[in-house]
């Protein structure tokens, strides 16, 4: 962003080399873990995966926080908001030194992950005083403050070989306190922000700021900054653990060591920015990756001993990278990490010069997700193949694909300015002929002509195809269900056959799925428009067979690691992914009258796996259903015998069947294509957001209730084979969105809404009563059926708060384009819906994670579930309140439209 043409030089000297200063105290102290969790995982006996997660989670903070804070520096100065974030990092370091057990750790650390999001602030504020072609050198010696991981290397070690580690916590707090108090008193506010406030003009809103995040260049330069900014601080944390355990040295040593890499990682990206501005970042990027991945192929190769049998007998030679090589090989990697590093931010203020704050804390945060998660990568991977290297394997993938995508995208820039008008022949010219118009339709299943509003084509063909997809997707879903929630029976069952699991454990397996689930939905529901949803279905529904297998096999031998159910557990996540994009393509087939009664029947039959599954599974467990193909089963301690492999093997012929069906029996409709950054428009709508909260609340209960159902009764009333009963819990859930639809379609989905949530505090109220009495005879049974009255609302709202969702969009953008023609203003609110839809079972899917934990941590802090219930209760408030504030209120968007439906027909409207 260039600056006002009056900067004094040594306000602005001032700025860059006090953020810098400010910035080096901040990565200090946020990279405090990679030496004092040395000692901590000593004290506390964490295993490697525990420690890489606490190693980690500073950095969680840190890159999440990032948007927001670049954010509030574009609107609000960098200045106060460097302030405020250093003062906050440091009490929370302060509170670390407290801290006794590893979860109290573990939430001290999210607080000095604040540390972290300062590079945001920073990025932003000193960009606002220099003009673009010095903002790459300028930029590069702010990120140099990335030196602050050596500073906590080379002198942590020492006072916590000398005091222990509570004293590095608290001597690192204090040094950023003083900190804060010179960069406080020594700097101004920006120039831009100086001229704004002269003008009187007021900041640019949140959804204005986030409005460059819907290209996809945007998350192009995030993945590179995944690489090397996320690469980077996971060394800076992984680095020691790694020199000790490989080459046997002590703490010292090893954090001197590691130091070697980080320095050159962070006072070179001075460098970087000044061999931006001289020849180029793009010059400088392929410099970056392909260096990389040579340096991470070198690193990956494991030590090795070969054997090869000559003539004259056994020949034998090893290959290893000694402590030497070693080192020089990360100083080189690291040296072209920090000439990365600088490149990538010296596009930013190029290409957004107006949203540097929004984009540059966006593509901070997908960096500072790397460090976050590649860490705990290495411990698992570590675990999984106890090879030292798969940590350099990984990283070799991450460089290599990134290496492949920039040039790929280059390519296609290259070309569209050489040849402004589309290529009008396919990339193989003989194809030709397959590529006329006439062709399309029956070569790819895509449906060229679809309009489900027109009565006449509706009765004629369209009704026969829409309904042909739904029941193809119906059985897909429901099998995606099944494999999502299969967990939550497999871990009531797995102390009985010799794994030997803690409480906490047990739920947090059960809980795992719904974390990746839910994440995984935030993708899928933009898959559809980009991929078709025949493609997409067929190839979604295949992935199932990962998990499916994966259980078959691990549950067979006592002796699987922890952390391969823990990774089975995600892999599930799948089939919570498949929800969103199985919604959204099926709302593009049936017009507006018929569209809730359609989803209601997809999502709700859908629902149904997880009831279908808590049936089945139990069942086929007690069987030998595949013979010896199966395995051998587990002997329980009265003598039965147990297939438990069978909850993973029971669902591979459906997911065969399901998967080819949906190939050749689907179709892709040729309107719903979009892109991505078409579809993220979703994002700027506020309603979007409403509709997230409240789909937190139906669908993220039915589903997070379905997941923590069994262990919960087995729990609480463990004198009851509650197993047998837990299952019509989700079926009453399932049965009742997919027989309520029409409800909402006659009464309107926001009245019924509000009514759910009354029914949903009411029924956690029974079961807080229940469990109050549950020793005496008959509490199980009230338990139970208060359990069958939430499952029951959350059915109905599951399916009231979906058929909000295309009526509120029809009406919204009627209000926002008024200018467009009604048919294209119809084809907009219906990608919008579906695109709203999918996104809003993503965020809501969640609660399978949530639900489950807070069980699970409310059964270990207070000795009963009684604190969870109570936070639901207080969620189902807010959710009565949201309804009725915006939309059945009088004034609400939705109160004349509903009032409408049922003053003039006792019919469904259409």
């Amino acid at each position: 962003m260039n600056t006002q043409p009056t900067v004094d030089p040594g306000d602005q000297s001032r700025a860059l080399w006090l953020s810098t200063i400010s910035f080096t105290v901040c990565f200090a102290v946020w990279t405090i873990f990679s030496i004092i969790g040395v000692g901590i995982k000593e004290e506390l006996g964490l295993s490697d995966t525990e420690f890489g997660l606490l190693v980690a989670t500073p950095i969680l903070t840190g890159s999440l926080s990032r948007i927001f804070l670049g954010i509030w520096t574009d609107q609000y100065g960098g200045r106060v908001v460097f302030t405020t974030t250093m003062v906050l990092g440091a009490i929370a370091t302060f509170l670390l030194s407290y801290a006794t057990t590893y979860e109290l750790m573990l939430l001290a650390a999210l607080g000095v992950g604040l540390a972290g999001g300062s590079f945001a602030v920073g990025i932003a504020y000193v960009s606002r005083w220099y003009p673009s072609e010095k903002q790459g050198t300028a930029l590069g010696i702010f990120g140099a403050g990335n030196v602050g991981a050596a500073v906590t290397k080379f002198l942590a070690p020492f006072v916590m070989v000398a005091y222990g580690w509570t004293v590095v916590a608290q001597v690192w707090a204090a040094g950023l306190v003083i900190m804060t108090a010179v960069f406080w008193f020594a700097t101004k506010d920006d120039p831009v922000l100086r001229a704004r406030r002269q003008r009187g003009e007021s900041a640019r809103s949140t959804l204005l700021e986030l409005d460059p995040l819907k290209r996809l260049q945007v998350w192009r330069f995030s993945l590179y900054y995944f690489f090397v900014f996320g690469a980077f601080v996971a060394l800076a944390l992984w680095l020691p653990r790694y020199l000790v355990g490989v080459y046997e040295l002590d703490i010292r040593t090893a954090g001197i060591l590691a130091a070697f890499y980080s320095v050159p990682a962070s006072i070179f990206r001075a460098y970087g920015g000044h061999l931006s501005d001289r020849i180029g970042a793009r010059k400088v990027m392929y410099w970056t990756f392909g260096v990389s991945a040579v340096v991470c192929f070198m690193l990956s190769y494991p030590n090795t001993d070969y054997v090869i049998h000559g003539i004259r007998g056994p020949i034998t030679f090893s290959t290893s990278v000694g402590l030497v090589p070693f080192v020089i090989l990360v100083f080189v990697l690291g040296f072209f990490m920090s000439l990365g590093k600088a490149a990538v931010y010296k596009h930013i203020p190029v290409y957004y010069p107006n949203h540097v704050g929004a984009v540059g804390g966006m593509v901070g945060l997908v960096g500072g997700l790397g460090g976050f998660i590649l860490p705990i990568m290495f411990g698992v991977m570590l675990d999984l193949t106890g090879i030292w290297t798969s940590s350099f394997m990984l990283l070799f993938a991450i460089a290599s694909i990134s290496l492949a995508w920039m040039h790929f995208a280059i390519l296609a820039m290259e070309r569209r300015a050489r040849a402004p008008e589309p290529e009008i022949l396919p990339q193989l010219p003989e194809m030709t002929e397959i590529h006329r118009p006439e062709h399309r339709g029956a070569l790819a299943g895509v449906i060229e002509d679809w309009r489900p509003e027109d009565k006449e084509f509706w009765e004629s063909k369209g009704r026969t195809i829409a309904r042909r997809n739904l029941w193809i997707s119906i059985p897909a879903l429901l099998l995606a269900f099944a494999v999502w929630m299969v967990w939550s029976v497999v871990v009531a069952k797995l102390p009985a056959i010799g794994f030997t699991y803690s409480t906490d454990q047990l739920f947090w397996l059960a809980a795992l799925p719904g974390l990746s689930g839910a994440t995984l939905r935030i993708f899928y529901s933009f898959m559809v428009p980009i991929f078709g949803g025949r493609l997409w279905t067929s190839l979604s529904t295949a992935s199932l067979l990962i998990p499916a297998f994966g259980i078959g096999y691990a549950v067979q031998d006592p002796q699987t690691p922890y952390v391969i159910f823990l990774v089975l557990a995600l892999l599930c996540g799948f089939g919570g992914g498949n929800f969103a994009s199985s919604m959204a393509n099926i709302s593009f087939f049936f017009p507006k009258a018929e569209k809730g009664n359609a989803l209601a029947l997809n999502a709700g039959l859908g629902n149904a796996g997880v009831s279908v599954m808590q049936f089945i599974v139990p069942l086929v467990i007690t069987a030998g259903v595949f013979g010896a193909l199966g395995g051998e089963p587990q002997t329980l301690s009265d003598g039965k015998l147990l297939w438990l492999q069978n909850a993973g093997f029971i669902w591979v012929p459906f997911i065969i069947a399901s998967a080819i069906f949906a190939w050749f029996g689907m179709n892709d409709i040729a309107d719903a294509k979009a892109s991505f950054a078409e579809q993220s428009v979703i994002f700027q709508r506020k309603h979007n957001w409403v509709m997230c909260w409240l789909y937190v609340g139906t669908f993220g209960s039915f589903i997070g209730y379905s997941a923590g159902f069994p262990l919960l009764a087995k729990n609480q009333f463990p004198a009851v084979d509650s197993l047998q009963y837990v299952f019509l819990g989700p079926l009453v859930g399932a049965l009742s969105r997919a027989a309520t639809g029409w409800v909402s379609d006659k009464y309107g989905g926001g009245r019924v809404t509000f009514w759910v949530f009354i029914v949903m505090i009411a029924a956690v109220a029974g079961v807080l009563y229940f469990l109050g009495i549950k020793e005496e005879p008959g509490a199980f049974w009230g338990f139970f059926a208060m359990f069958l009255i939430l499952f029951l609302a959350t059915g109905v709202g599951n399916a009231s708060t979906f058929q909000m969702i295309p009526i509120i969009m029809r009406s919204e953008i009627g209000r926002l384009m008024p200018e467009k023609p009604a048919e294209e203003r119809l084809r907009q609110a219906e990608r919008e819906s579906a695109a709203i839809i999918g996104f809003t079972s993503a965020i809501a899917a969640y609660g399978a994670f949530f639900i489950p934990k807070a069980y699970g941590s409310s059964i270990v802090i207070t000795g009963g579930p009684e604190a969870a219930l109570w936070g639901f209760m207080a969620f189902y408030v807010t959710c009565v309140l949201v309804t009725w504030w915006f939309y059945t209120r009088p004034g609400g968007m939705l109160h004349d439209i509903e009032r409408g439906k049922t003053a003039a027909s006792p019919q469904p409207a259409e």
